[in-house]
C-alpha cells in the first residue's frame, strides 16, 4: 500500500452504518389524558374531591353571601355583615361536626340514627305547637332559640331519615329480607310519610320534595323491583299534584316556569324573571364581586333561594359553571364512595347523602334558571341559613369518614409520610425529603400504585 506524504498509512474509512428509526412522538394530549385517568383512580380521589369541593364551596358562599346581605341587612336598621357574621358562627360550628363526623367509627353512625331521628321527630312536633314555632314566609317550620336565633328542623329530618333509612336496609340486607317488598317498604315507607306529613303541615313543600327525594335513592340503591318503585312514585305524584292543585301560592309558581317578564295577578313571576336578568346581565365574567345591582330591593331572597342568582351576576357564566362543577365533583364522590364499598350500611348512607345534596342543588339552580317551579330550598354549603348548613356539613363529615373507610384508601392514607421529620434527643434531625418518599411508595409493589 503507497504511504502518504508524511510517510504515514492513510487513514482507514469508517464503516457507515444505517441511521437508527426514530421512535414516534408521544401524542401530549393522550400522555395528559393518561395522566389525568391514572390521577383520577387513585384510591384518595373520592376523599380529595369531597373534602376539598365541600371546603371550596362553603367558603365561596360565604364570600357571596356577604355580598349578597348588604344591602339587605342595611334595608333592615342593621350592619352590613350582620347575615355574614351568622353564616360565619354557623360555618365554624358546622366544621366543628364535620371534623367529628369524619373521624367517628361507622358503628357509631350507625348507633346515631334512631337518637337523631327521635329528636328530629319531636322537634318537628314541637313546631306545630302555638306559641313555639313561629311563621316565616307563610312556612310554619322554625323553632325560635332566642333573640335572632331560630331553627328549622325539617332540615335535620333529612339527616336523620338518611341514617335511619340507610340502617335499617342495611339490617335488612344482612339477613336476607330485602327481596320480599314488604320487608322492603315497612317500616321504611311509613316512616318517610310521617316525616313528610309533619313537614307539610308546616306548609313547607320544598323541604318534602328533597325528602321524597332521600327516599327514592334508597329505594332504588335497596334494588327496588321497577312496579314497586313506579307504585311508589305515582302515589307520591298524585299527592303532590293534589297539593299544588289546592294552593294558589304553588300554582302560581308552577306558571312561572320559562317567564321572562312580570305579569299582573297572583302569578306576577317577579322573583322568577328577576333571577333571569341577573343571570342575563352577568355575562361571562360578570360585573365584579359587590357590584350586583338586582340585589339591591328588586330580587327577593337574594341571599338565600337566589343566591346563584347574584353569583351568576357578579361572577358571570364563569362563577356559575365553577359552582356548578363543584357540585358535579361532590356528587360522583359520593357516587364512588357508595359505589366501592362492600358495607351496605356505607352504600345507603353514602347513596342517600348523594342524592340529598344533588337534588336540592338542582331544584335550586333549575328555579334559578327558570327550569323548574320556585320550591324555596336553599343552596346546600352555599345559601345562608344555619339550620341548613349544619346538618349538610354533618352529612360531609360522612362522606370524608366513609371515603376514609376504604380499604385501598385506607392504605394509602397509612402510607404518606409526614412533611417534616420528628425531632430526636440529639437535636433537630429532618425528616425524607418529599421525592425519596416518593420514589420509595414507588418502588413498592401495590396493586393500586397510587398514593
Amino acid at each position: 500500500m503507497p504511504g502518504s506524504r508524511t510517510g504515514r498509512p492513510p487513514a482507514q474509512r469508517r464503516a457507515v452504518r444505517p441511521a437508527a428509526p426514530r421512535a414516534p412522538r408521544e401524542n401530549p394530549f393522550l400522555s395528559l389524558y393518561l395522566r389525568a385517568r391514572r390521577a383520577w383512580d387513585r384510591p384518595l380521589t373520592a376523599y380529595y374531591l369531597i373534602l376539598g369541593g365541600s371546603l371550596l364551596i362553603t367558603v365561596l358562599g360565604l364570600v357571596m353571601v356577604y355580598s349578597a346581605s348588604q344591602i339587605t341587612a342595611l334595608q333592615m336598621s342593621l350592619p352590613g355583615s350582620y347575615f355574614f357574621r351568622k353564616q360565619l358562627l354557623a360555618a365554624v360550628i358546622g366544621g366543628v361536626l364535620l371534623l367529628v363526623a369524619s373521624r367517628m367509627p361507622v358503628k357509631l353512625h350507625r348507633a346515631l340514627a334512631y337518637p337523631i331521628l327521635a329528636g328530629a321527630v319531636f322537634l318537628m312536633t314541637l313546631v306545630q305547637i302555638p306559641g313555639i314555632g313561629m311563621s316565616v314566609n307563610g312556612n310554619q317550620n322554625w323553632i325560635s332559640l332566642g333573640g335572632s336565633f331560630q331553627i328549622q328542623p325539617s332540615e335535620f329530618g333529612k339527616l336523620a331519615l338518611v341514617l335511619w333509612g340507610a340502617d335499617l336496609l342495611a339490617r335488612k340486607q344482612d339477613k336476607k329480607l330485602l327481596t320480599q317488598w314488604k320487608h322492603m317498604l315497612v317500616p321504611l315507607v311509613p316512616a318517610a310519610f310521617m316525616l313528610l306529613g309533619l313537614i307539610m303541615l308546616g306548609g313547607d313543600m320544598g323541604t318534602a320534595i328533597i325528602l321524597t327525594a332521600i327516599l327514592f335513592g334508597l329505594l332504588w340503591l335497596a334494588g327496588a323491583p321497577t312496579r314497586l318503585f313506579v307504585g311508589v312514585l305515582s302515589i307520591a305524584a298524585t299527592l303532590g299534584v293534589i297539593l299544588i292543585k289546592t294552593s294558589p301560592n304553588r300554582m302560581a309558581r308552577l306558571q312561572c316556569i320559562g317567564a321572562t317578564e312580570p305579569k299582573a295577578g297572583v302569578a306576577d313571576c317577579w322573583q322568577a324573571v328577576h333571577g333571569i336578568y341577573a343571570l342575563a346581565s352577568g355575562g361571562l365574567f360578570g360585573s365584579g364581586l359587590g357590584a350586583s345591582v338586582e340585589k339591591w330591593g328588586q330580587l327577593p331572597e337574594a341571599h338565600t333561594d337566589f343566591i346563584f342568582a347574584v353569583t351568576g351576576e357578579e361572577l358571570g357564566l364563569a362563577g356559575t359553571l365553577s359552582v356548578l362543577a363543584l357540585f358535579a365533583a361532590l356528587g360522583y364522590a359520593g357516587i364512588r364512595v357508595a359505589g366501592r364499598t362492600e358495607d351496605p350500611f356505607v352504600r345507603y348512607a353514602a347513596g342517600g347523602v348523594t342524592t340529598w345534596i344533588t337534588a336540592q342543588a338542582v331544584i335550586n339552580m333549575g328555579a334559578v334558571l327558570g327550569l323548574l317551579p320556585i320550591a324555596g330550598v336553599p343552596l346546600p354549603l352555599f345559601s345562608y341559613g344555619g339550620s341548613a348548613l349544619l346538618p349538610t356539613m354533618f352529612a360531609i363529615g360522612l362522606l370524608i369518614a366513609f371515603a376514609r373507610d376504604d380499604p385501598a384508601a385506607r392504605m394509602a392514607l397509612s402510607m404518606r409520610q409526614p412533611r417534616f421529620g420528628r425531632k430526636r434527643a440529639g437535636g433537630p434531625v429532618r425528616g425524607p425529603r418529599r421525592w425519596n418518599t416518593m420514589r420509595r411508595r414507588a418502588s413498592m409493589a401495590r396493586s393500586s400504585g397510587e398514593r
